[in-house]
């Protein structure tokens, strides 16, 4: 059980941000903001997210993205962090698991996701 304190200030840290609904095996668009010495700027960060773990504002998303000379990169991301401006859903991917790690042995076209198609 969750103290009722922490439990209100969490959801007033929630309510401020506006998070779209996604889930693993969606390809995302992240913009993060990059502090380097005294100056910011918002860098892009575009991958397919492997999984969503956590509850509250310690809930979590691992975007995996395919970086120079094929080599995978993963970061991981704190949702309600401040470093996040937005999170933007590319494509719809359809899987059949919640955590995709299997993703990290595969490469080149094994390693695709199919678009979900609505009806």
């Amino acid at each position: 059980m969750r103290n009722k304190y922490i439990e209100n200030f969490e959801k007033a840290q929630i309510s401020e941000k506006s998070i779209p609904d996604f889930r693993a095996g969606d390809t995302l668009r992240l913009a993060v903001t990059i502090k380097e010495g005294e100056k910011t700027r918002v860098q892009a960060y575009e991958g397919v997210c492997i999984s969503k773990r956590g509850q509250g504002t310690g809930k979590t998303i691992t975007v995996r993205k395919i970086g120079a000379n094929g080599i995978g990169i993963e970061r991981i991301f704190p949702m309600f962090s401040d470093s996040i401006d937005e999170i933007k859903v590319i494509r719809r991917g359809r899987v059949r698991r919640a955590k995709l790690f299997y993703l990290r042995e595969l490469a080149g076209k094994k390693a695709r996701i199919k678009e979900l198609r609505r009806k």
